[in-house]
């Protein structure tokens, strides 16, 4: 499923616009990506948790030469299913 057809969906389930579905849509991303730059992280009870997970420097290998290489630290985000998405998902 991709944006449009999740705004599509989302519509229909919550029987708004498509134009303010897709609004909501981009509210929840704009809002999550901005926490998640703070550092923090948010938790959708029953859904999952989006936050940072932080990468050590290390050193990896250029797969063409063989060379040894810098990989420099950095962050990434991450989400962890919750439970209940977890029992939807395996049909519980």
């Amino acid at each position: 499923m991709n944006k449009t057809e999740l705004v599509d969906a989302m519509a229909k389930k919550a029987k708004i616009s498509k134009k303010d579905a897709e609004a909501a849509v981009k509210a929840f991303t704009d809002v999550v990506a901005a926490e998640l730059k703070k550092g923090g992280k948010v938790q959708l009870v029953g859904f999952g948790t989006f936050e940072v997970a932080k990468r050590a420097a290390r050193e990896g290998r250029n797969p063409q030469s063989g060379a040894v290489m810098k990989i420099a630290a950095s962050k990434a985000p991450k989400f962890k299913a919750g439970k209940a998405l977890k029992d939807t998902v395996n049909g519980k």
